[in-house]
C-alpha cells in the first residue's frame, strides 16, 4: 500500500528533511518512528528537501507499507511516537504510482519578517527581526520581475546537483499584518537556497 502523509514540523532541531549521516533530520525521525510503530524499515519519500532549520506546514511524504493499522488511525499512532516538533495531521491511501517528490506540481515557501521596533518573543523562532521600515508596495513591485520561467542560476548557492537551473515562479505574495510581514513564493520547484537568496 502507498500511504500519503501530511506533516507539520518545527525544523529548529533538524538539518532539513533528507537523511544525513550522524545528523538529525525529519526523514530520519520518520523512518525510525515508522519502524518502531510497524516493525517495517522503510524510507519515507518527501515532496522536497528543506534546509537546516526550515519549518513546514502541509509537507507531503509517502510511505510504501504493509501495515495493518487503519489509515485513519495512522496519524494518531504516529503522533504517539513522534517528538513534539513533528506532527502528522492526515493520512490516506494513494495509487502506487503516487510519489511525493515526482507528483508535486507546486511548492510554496513562506518567509516571515518581524518588522516591529522590538523583537516579538513569540515569533523568535519563526521570523527574522528587522526593525527598520519596509515598503511593502515597492517589495511587491520588485518581486514581479521574478514571476515566470527563468534561469535562476544567479540565485543558487554553490553545491547544487541539478540538471537545469530553470524554474517557474507562479506567484509572489507579500502582506503585512501589524508588524508581521509574510512573503509567499510559489513555484514548480526551487534551487538550493534559491528563495532565501
Amino acid at each position: 500500500m502507498n500511504i500519503k502523509l501530511d506533516l507539520q514540523f518545527d525544523g529548529t532541531s533538524y538539518h532539513g528533511w533528507q537523511i544525513q549521516q550522524d545528523l538529525p533530520t525529519v526523514q530520519g525521525i520518520m523512518q525510525e518512528v515508522w519502524q518502531k510503530m510497524t516493525g517495517e524499515f522503510v524510507t519515507p519519500e518527501g515532496c522536497g528537501r528543506t534546509d537546516a532549520g526550515v519549518h513546514a506546514m502541509g509537507y507531503i511524504c509517502n510511505i510504501k507499507s504493509e501495515t495493518t493499522i487503519p489509515v485513519d488511525r495512522i496519524p494518531h499512532a504516529l503522533n504517539t511516537y513522534l517528538p513534539d516538533d513533528i506532527v502528522c495531521t492526515h493520512a490516506e491511501y494513494v495509487d502506487d504510482e503516487f510519489s511525493a517528490s515526482k507528483s508535486a506540481v507546486k511548492k510554496t515557501y513562506r518567509y516571515t519578517i518581524d518588522n516591529g521596533e522590538f523583537k516579538d518573543v513569540f515569533f523568535g523562532r519563526f521570523a527574522w527581526h528587522y526593525k527598520y521600515p519596509l515598503d511593502i508596495m515597492q517589495m511587491q513591485s520588485a518581486s514581479e520581475h521574478f514571476i515566470g520561467t527563468h534561469d535562476f542560476i544567479g540565485f543558487a548557492r554553490s553545491g547544487f546537483t541539478v540538471k537545469t537551473t530553470v524554474r517557474t515562479i507562479y506567484a509572489i505574495k507579500i502582506e503585512k499584518k501589524g508588524n508581521i510581514i509574510t512573503i509567499d513564493v510559489t513555484g514548480n520547484g526551487f534551487l538550493y537556497n534559491m528563495v532565501r537568496i
